[in-house]
């Protein structure tokens, strides 16, 4: 199991040297931050100082091994805008992202499961209908357009819920289903399929033939064995929403990190943003790292550790 925990993280320092070197391109494509750095009465002796403080006249390969370098080190920069350490602003926000990610989880999974199982056996029913119209619609609106509507409804109209914030649980309600709705979809339909393709099993059918309960025929044998797409599902579900709640933390006004990149990417705050762009493709890696070893627990028949890295 240690190898191949080790095989894993080796692979994700490639994984992350390729992530980080996307993301130093297309940032530093994207414009100079020197605008940030200098007033609008500089001149040009100040800005070729301030450039070459930086190091910013240096051709970008080098400006990157120096950004590699530093991490090395352990330091990930200083914020352009902010004036603080980058890896401190990011681990200050971190916890209100996974708070966040783990809620919309946690609706896509209560939610999501149990309503696959439900249109799974009664196939081909009006109950099953109105699932899939539940999956097709989690799946069709846009999560922005939800979590404007849900303000729009539940705080300004019947002021159930406040509309922005956080620090308590009326404040995670808003922003859990706005980011597990379509999580919800994904494992409500991937659970009705799998389901289905395993209730034709013959084990299946020989536990019905022995008078096994319907109830420990779904959940004991169907499920179990219906698991490991869905686990799959999650754990991709989980890497997205770690780095893809953007719009919803900026909608809640959600102090994730989802928003700070948001105002970094609006700053050119290019030391800033990397670092968000790293730790979350390393948070996404160790997700999957997870995933995959959970697969061994739902089925004992898995070897994780002889698997072939892909």
């Amino acid at each position: 199991m240690a190898k191949y925990i080790s095989k894993r993280l080796l692979q994700a320092i490639f994984v992350l040297l390729g992530v980080s070197l996307v993301a130093f391109i297309i940032l530093h494509l994207s414009g100079d931050p020197l605008s940030l750095l200098i007033s609008s009465g500089a001149t040009p002796e100040q800005e070729a100082a301030i450039r070459t403080k930086m190091g910013l006249d240096d051709p970008l390969y080098i400006q990157y091994f120096r950004f590699l370098a530093q991490i090395l080190h352990g330091d990930f920069g200083e914020s352009l805008y902010y004036k603080q350490s980058t890896l401190s602003l990011i681990m200050n926000r971190l916890p209100a992202t996974i708070q966040l990610t783990f809620a919309g989880i946690l609706v896509a999974t209560v939610i999501g499961i149990p309503l696959g199982i439900i249109a799974a056996t009664k196939k081909g029913s009006v109950v099953d209908s109105v699932v899939r119209i539940i999956a097709i619609c989690g799946q069709a609106i846009p999560s922005f357009w939800l979590g404007l509507m849900m303000i729009l409804i539940f705080s300004v109209k019947l002021k159930w819920l406040p509309t922005s914030g956080r620090g308590t649980f009326d404040q995670m309600i808003m922003p859990a289903i706005t980011v597990g709705l379509f999580s919800m979809a994904s494992v409500c339909r991937l659970t009705r399929s799998t389901m289905i393709e395993t209730l034709k099993t013959d084990y299946i059918r020989t536990a019905k033939a022995k008078g096994l309960h319907k109830a420990r025929i779904i959940v004991i044998h169907a499920l179990r064995n219906s698991l490991l797409p869905v686990v799959t599902t999650i754990g991709m579900e989980i890497g997205h929403l770690l780095g893809g709640t953007l719009l919803t933390e900026t909608i809640f006004s959600w102090p994730g990190i989802g928003s700070l990149a948001v105002q970094a990417i609006t700053n050119r705050d290019y030391p800033l943003v990397q670092t968000a762009v790293l730790i979350t493709a390393f948070m996404f890696v160790i997700v999957n790292l997870i995933v995959d070893l959970l697969y061994a627990v739902i089925d004992p028949r898995i070897d994780v550790t002889n698997a072939k890295l892909e």
